[in-house]
């Protein structure tokens, strides 16, 4: 059985002496077809791309985070009138469409109809390929293209896809995520750049819609007075008609007239191209306060991210030395750390160490067994894991034996160094090494 997938029967290919179609010959009779030309014939219809329940457990969380938005899982949990799949965050509705995929039932069916229903076309164009090496083709030219979801599902269920092929594209996405991370520093540069174009902006907009209305008010009193011009030249107009006025004066009011009109439309059109102007600031602006509220909460989590990474370096002294009154006391404190990157635990060790405390380490079940968890956990006198990097089996089983044996446990955020000081410096941690403490 693969790791990965489990083996597609190979039992139905077995020869069937009951079953002969006739084959031409050549001499105008028919033969028997052999038992490899029936197997031929047959593999199309048996070589079935397996269902997500088929799937390693641990090919489950990837699929259902990469390969199904938020929206779709949360419309499939609805459906199955999962309790609680209307209010549950993106966090809850993934663990939850997770535990699904697992298992033999009517929503791991439902989950493989949403995913083959989604990326139908994806899976025609694979469904071409008969090797593993054209799936992997057809996979580099999806990654090129940048249409990982529908490519990833088609590969993992392909029946030409070997164990070779899966970890492969499963190393891929598993990479993809951190590529964010790498990004962090750049963003930030972006956001406060963003933030002073939008100040800038802002302030532009006010000063032009300040310019704007005192040209309307200006164009408004002009028009008035305009219009209160021609009302008198036109009543100055009959005036002289009744009294026989000379041709000079009819002269003058005539050009009075025209001037006023051509002012009058000078004045229209100029109301115009300001109201113009109007309506795309006001769109503008609309359009960089949209942008400006998302990169704020973008700049709310970077922040908080650096925040705990720098509080967990120690400021240097005079002398070169580190201050070691910043670190946090934690009395000897025994740490127990599962999950997480295997090449990130001496670096996480040597940190509790300068916190006086001492950290032991499980993988979360990948290559150590999960049930040296209980033994660890009893040694020790709280649990941490990222719960970005550890499986849910392994989070499930954590918490269970945390609460059993009457042990505090702490989720973190991520695998990185600086969720690991920021936890090293919860109150909770500290004031347990505190009532610990002879």
């Amino acid at each position: 059985m693969s790791r990965f997938r489990t083996s597609i029967s190979t039992s139905v290919f077995a020869p069937l002496p009951a079953l002969r179609l006739p084959v031409p010959n050549g001499s105008g009779n028919a033969r028997p077809m052999s038992d490899q030309e029936l197997a031929q014939a047959l593999l199309p219809d048996q070589a079935k791309r397996p269902r997500i329940c088929d799937l390693s457990g641990y090919l489950h969380c990837s699929i259902i985070g990469t390969c199904l938005s938020t929206g779709e899982l949360r419309q499939i949990l609805l459906k199955l009138e999962i309790e609680g799949a209307d209010k549950a965050s993106d966090h809850e509705l993934h663990s939850k469409g997770v535990a699904l995929a697992g298992k033999r039932s009517p929503a791991a069916k439902l989950l493989s109809k949403a995913l083959d229903r989604r990326h139908r076309l994806t899976l025609n164009q694979f469904g071409k390929a008969d090797t593993a090496a054209q799936v992997r083709r057809l996979w580099d030219e999806a990654v090129q293209r940048g249409d990982i979801p529908g490519a990833y599902w088609a590969v993992v269920t392909h029946p030409a896809a070997n164990d070779e092929l899966i970890r492969h594209v499963f190393g891929e996405v598993h990479m993809l995520s951190h590529l964010v991370g790498a990004a962090n520093r750049a963003d930030i540069r972006r956001l406060n750049q963003l933030e002073a174009e939008k100040l800038r902006l802002e302030e532009k907009v006010e000063r032009q819609q300040a310019q704007l209305r005192d040209s309307i008010t200006e164009r408004d009193t002009t028009i008035r007075n305009l219009n209160q011009a021609l009302s008198r030249a036109l009543s100055a107009e009959r005036q002289s008609a009744e009294n026989g006025p000379a041709d000079a004066e009819r002269q003058t009011l005539v050009k009075l007239v025209e001037d006023l009109e051509r002012r009058h439309s000078a004045e229209a059109q100029r109301r115009v191209r300001a109201d113009e102007r109007l309506a795309a600031l006001e769109a503008k602006l609309s359009e960089e306060r949209k942008l400006h509220a998302a990169a704020r909460l973008q700049a709310d989590t970077l922040r908080s991210e650096l925040a705990a990474l720098e509080a967990g370096l120690a400021p240097v002294t005079a002398d070169g030395t580190a201050d070691s009154n910043e670190n946090p006391e934690l009395n000897g404190l025994s740490l127990l750390y599962v999950g997480g990157r295997a090449d990130h635990v001496a670096r996480l060790r040597a940190s509790a160490e300068e916190a006086g405390a001492t950290l032991a380490h499980h993988d979360g079940g990948i290559e150590e067994s999960s049930s040296l968890l209980a033994g660890l956990i009893q040694r020790a006198d709280a649990v941490l894991f990222p719960v970005d990097c550890v499986s849910h089996q392994a989070t499930w089983i954590v918490k269970r034996l945390c609460r059993q044996a009457a042990k505090p446990f702490f989720p973190l955020r991520s695998a990185g160094q600086g969720s690991f000081l920021a936890a090293l410096r919860d109150p909770a941690l500290t004031g347990l090494s505190r009532n610990e403490a002879p």
